[in-house]
């Protein structure tokens, strides 16, 4: 190889690694916090994901070895009604950003390993429509935190 062909291999394999980027790779997570209800009761996962990829990224669920499942819902408010319902996958728009918050999308963490307290962190695993994942760390908060 001559020097001057060591350019155009740089570019070509720079190209190259941006074409196989997961969608994980796009996604950053921020303010990621845990709802701890009392007793057994199933606990509330919140985090705002930013994608900074030029095409939308599909969060299609979650895990964590803390919980024995954890399933994305929607909250909403119908005539007066809180209601929720499961949520197949959530898509993150390109250079945008989607809150998973109190009274909309959110992660419902059923069947705690052990009992989670307020100030412990907990990891939750984000898992992508591509199967690309991204571990969050979540903090706990008691059932009073907005």
């Amino acid at each position: 190889m001559t020097l001057r062909s060591l350019p155009l291999l740089l570019a070509g394999l720079l190209v190259a690694s941006a074409a196989h980027a997961s969608q994980a790779d796009h996604v950053h997570a921020g303010d990621a916090w845990i709802r701890v209800m009392p007793a057994s009761l199933p606990a509330g996962g919140y985090v705002t994901l930013r994608n900074d990829g030029d095409e939308p990224a599909v969060l299609d669920g979650a895990s964590s070895a803390a919980y024995g499942s954890a399933m994305l819902h929607e909250s909403s408010t119908d005539t007066g009604m809180g209601r929720m319902r499961m949520v197949d996958r959530l898509t993150i728009p390109a250079h945008g950003k989607v809150a998973l918050a109190p009274g909309g999308y959110h992660f419902m963490l059923m069947d705690a390993a052990r009992p989670v307290q307020p100030g412990q962190t907990v990891q939750v695993t984000l898992h992508f429509a591509d199967g690309s994942t991204l571990a969050t760390d979540f903090l706990a908060k008691p059932a009073n935190a907005l």
